[in-house]
């Protein structure tokens, strides 16, 4: 029996600095095939090549991944500053239809740091540009040195909200999670629950409240050690679960309108 697709949403970018190819991290890839027991497709994010529709009636869910390049401030109503860092335009004009698109469908994804910030901004929300200047936040930011095990290591804690979906998920109210974002959530976009924080307020965890599909999404990273950490292993099964169900026919909107 062929296992689901997920679509991975990826980032454009330049190997020595001249050639241009689509990138995702193999650890994406590893998740969703090894714990989301699900095919990763990376798709080339960029509108010249496919269309949202295209990609929904391909893929059965997607994965929105973390990335160096940051949602535009003119998507959510600001002037691009040097504080914002780098853009991927192209990546814009995919993932954030794609996100409204798969909220009003009931089709699942799961997003992910810059995936995570994709969904407020797709539901109208805006962000930080820099988490660490704003007063009595830490530095959210990977550590500049170090090896990866340091750089992804479990850094702070991310409570939730008591008998939320989280909280239900993880079987606990409070976890470790690793952190390497600069910027954050300013203002929840449109239906957009905030149901985890950082002890420093910034949030961590939300999803699109009336969704009728899977739309949990979180600002660290799960896919590292997705096989063995506590907290990576039930997020991504859920992910798969979800996708699975939508492929087999269970899908939620269509029982909503039945």
């Amino acid at each position: 029996m062929t296992r689901p697709v997920v679509g991975i949403i990826g980032n454009s970018h330049l190997i020595n600095d001249q050639y241009e190819v689509h990138a995702g991290g193999s650890m994406n890839s590893s998740a969703v095939a090894a714990v989301a027991n699900c095919i990763p497709l990376l798709i080339p994010a960029d509108p010249r090549y496919m269309s949202v529709d295209e990609l929904m009636e391909t893929c059965d869910g997607f994965l929105l991944t973390g990335g160096r390049p940051n949602v535009h401030p003119e998507e959510y109503g600001e002037e691009a500053t040097e504080a914002h860092g780098t853009f991927d335009r192209a990546r814009d004009a995919i993932a954030l239809p794609l996100v409204r698109a798969c909220v009003a469908r009931g089709q699942p994804f799961l997003g992910v740091c810059r995936g995570f910030q994709e969904v407020n901004v797709a539901m109208g929300g805006t962000l930080y540009p820099e988490i660490r200047d704003l007063p009595g936040r830490m530095n959210h930011r990977m550590p500049p040195d170090g090896t990866m095990e340091e750089k992804f290591a479990l850094r702070h804690q991310v409570t939730f909200t008591e008998n939320g979906p989280f909280h239900r998920l993880f079987g606990s109210s409070a976890v470790m999670t690793n952190t390497l974002h600069g910027q954050g959530i300013k203002t929840p976009g449109k239906r957009i629950v905030i149901d985890g924080h950082a002890p420093d307020g910034t949030p961590e965890a939300i999803y699109v409240e009336g969704a009728p599909g899977f739309t949990l999404s979180v600002q660290w990273h799960p896919e590292w050690n997705a096989d063995n950490d506590p907290v990576s292993r039930p997020l991504f099964e859920a992910f798969g679960d979800a996708v699975r169900d939508w492929a087999a026919g269970r899908r939620p909107y269509l029982q909503k309108t039945a």
